[in-house]
Formats: C-alpha cells, structure tokens, sequence
C-alpha cells in the first residue's frame, strides 16, 4: 500500500484514522472497568465501543485496499457511509443500554447490523459493477435505510435521556444533568456524522479528506468521554442500579410479611413527627446538607427514620419536597459565607455547601436570592431581588 503523505490526500486521513480508530479499540479492551454492583451494563457497553472501533478501523482498511479503483473519492464516500451506520447503531446501542436497557434490546441491535451489513454488500457489488443507474437507486435505496435507522435512535434517545435525568434527580436531589451532556453532544455529533456523508454522497465533491479529518477528531472526543465515564462516574451506575432494583421489587408481588406489616398499628405521627424533627435540626447543626451526591434515601438512613416518613414530615410539615428545602439551605450557607470571607472564591463556596457544579450552584443561588453570587458579595447582601 503505497501514497504521498499529503493534506490534501484522502489516503492520509484514511490511514491516520485507521491507525487511530485500532488503538483506541485495544485501548478500549485494556481498561478495566471498576468492579461495582452495577457495572455489568458497562462492561457490555464498553465492548460494543470497542468493537465499533475495531469494525471503523477495518473499514479505513478495507477502504484504502481499493485505492486503484476508479472514482476512489465516490467508493470512500460510499465506505464512510457504511462506516457511520455501523458506528451509529453500535454506540446508540451501548448508550442506551449503558443506563436503561429497556429502549433497545439486543435483537434489535442484531437486526440493524444485519440490515446495515446486506445493505452494504449490495451497494459495494452495485458499485463495482459499473451500472450507474442501478447503483444511483441501490444508494437511494440504502440512504432511506440509514435515515430511518436514525430517526429511530433519535425516538429512543430522547425518551432514555429525559428519564435518565429524571431517574439522577430523583436519587441525589440535584441537578445531575451536567453529567450526562457530553453523552448528548456524542449522539448529535453522531448524527451529524451520518447526516453529513448522506449530504456528501448526493451533492457535494472533493472535501473527503476534511470529513475523515473531522471524524477522526469525533473518535478521539467520544473515546475520551467514555473512558472518563467509566473511571469517574461510578455514581451515575449507582443511581440506574437503584433504580432498576427498586424497579423490580415494586413489580414483584406482595408476600405475606409484606402484608402483615400493613396490619400492624402505626406509631402516633405527631411524635414521629416530632422525632424526625429532632434528627433534622440535628442534621442541619452538623452541616450534613453540606455533604453533595447523597440521595433523599440515604440521608432518611443517616439521621435514623423510614423514607415514607421524611417524605410524609416535609409534605405535611415543611410544604416542600426535601430536595427544594436542602438546596435553601445551601444557599443561605452560601450567603453568609460570600459576605464572612470576600477573599474566598465563589465556587469554592458553592463546592463547601455541597453544590457538586459550579453552574448549578449559580443558578439556584440567582433563582433563590434574585441575583448572582458576585452581585450578592457586591452590594453586601443587599441587592437581592
């Protein structure tokens, strides 16, 4: 395999990205994920990745092993379509069941593989063939394929990621969003992927080597927030594993025991009332609203009462849901805080009263107290709105 290291030269995209796309797939192999309770999912989505980079490496080979043929660019074009169909239906796939495997089984996965792969065969065998007019309708063909394939993932992803957000909220009491952007921006990038060649293919000519350049540079964003995800966000896992738990043991059916519990007598709620009551004054004395990525759960174990019963208090006694009262609580710390030390940088201050985001922490600061945190140590805590 001979070419001119050249800029302009599909044929040096191509053999960088095949380089590129092998080790980041042998990379992708090596890394262990950490052994937690839920992190099955993710050594399963960790493998698909890989194998997605390992299938795009081929490709690029495959690709490049056909330089003599005529019309080299359309064929790379042709191979980079195929390549991105691949890649979308795998890492919507990995994604997807990474954090709630209901949307997309693994048949449905098997049957868009197969899909994509007769496809491509066909409109590889077209293409060499040399008829024009059939191979002008087998792409047409095949591009109706891909798009659909696409409108689908984007159906599911939608559904997944607003109820993955929704789930994060639910187990830690924050906005977790922050989390999971990059998660979005890969998927749309994806589909821009796709969206792009399909465009290329039908009008454009002459500009391969800038998209291959370009998608070499979305492998490397894509493998790099993942490997991170798997090193750092051992919480998120947590947080879909409850879910799931809590999830199957509400489908499963009543037994006895849980029967006989509902028989007996509840306490007098006025002093568990009371009690909950003694445990939080004593929990806000500690600071323990300071403690960040601790779920409702968690916090009802820590200061000694059920979780029905925290919830019962705040809705019957508070007016407001747990969540909504620690985060005024951290709030208020944070005042008192931007006015005791100006020197003291004000996310640092947001990160001391147990706000894990520098943007969440401004903006429930500027939706509770009408103004920003510099406004607020500006004017000395007399310019809120």
């Amino acid at each position: 395999m001979e070419f001119a290291l050249s800029l302009t030269d599909i044929r040096t995209f191509q053999g960088i990205a095949m380089i590129v796309a092998a080790s980041l797939a042998i990379v992708m192999l090596l890394i262990k994920v950490p052994h937690t309770e839920h992190a099955s999912r993710l050594t399963k989505a960790k493998s698909i990745v890989a194998l997605s980079y390992m299938f795009c490496a081929f490709i690029f080979g495959y690709t490049l092993s056909h330089q003599d043929s005529g019309n080299y660019e359309m064929f790379s074009a042709l191979t980079m379509l195929i390549n991105v169909a691949f890649a979308t239906a795998t890492l919507s796939y990995s994604l997807t069941n990474l954090l709630y495997r209901r949307y997309m089984d693994s048949n449905r996965l098997i049957v868009s593989l197969f899909a994509i792969f007769i496809t491509s065969i066909g409109l590889i065998e077209v293409f060499f063939n040399g008829e024009r007019n059939l191979f002008n309708t087998a792409l047409i063909a095949g591009i109706v394929l891909f798009v659909s394939m696409c409108i689908y993932y984007i159906i599911i992803f939608d559904k997944w990621y607003k109820h993955s957000i929704a789930m994060l909220e639910k187990y830690y009491d924050e906005d977790e969003e922050h989390k999971l952007k990059w998660v979005k921006f890969c998927f749309i990038l994806a589909m821009l992927t796709e969206m792009f060649v399909i465009v290329y293919l039908i009008f454009l000519r002459g500009f391969m080597f800038i998209y291959i350049g370009f998608y070499i540079l979305f492998l490397l964003y894509f493998a790099s927030n993942f490997i991170s995800f798997i090193g750092s966000h051992k919480l998120l896992l947590d947080a879909f594993g409850h879910w799931s738990t809590k999830s199957v043991i509400k489908s499963g059916k009543t037994g006895p025991s849980s029967r006989s519990r509902k028989r007996k007598k509840e306490p007098d709620q006025e002093e568990a009332f009371e009690k909950v009551k003694t445990a939080l004054d004593a929990w806000v004395a500690r600071k323990g609203y300071r403690e960040c990525d601790k779920s409702r759960d968690e916090t009802a174990a820590e200061i000694g009462v059920s979780k029905e019963l925290l919830n019962q208090y705040f809705a019957r006694k508070i007016g407001k849901d747990f969540r909504t009262w620690r985060t005024e609580l951290r709030v208020s710390d944070a005042q008192k805080l931007l006015l005791e030390d100006r020197k003291m940088s004000s996310n640092i201050i947001g990160e001391l009263v147990g706000f894990s985001d520098r943007s969440n922490f401004h903006r429930q600061f500027t939706r509770i107290t009408g103004c920003s945190p510099k406004v607020w140590r500006d004017s000395g805590g007399e310019n809120a709105g």
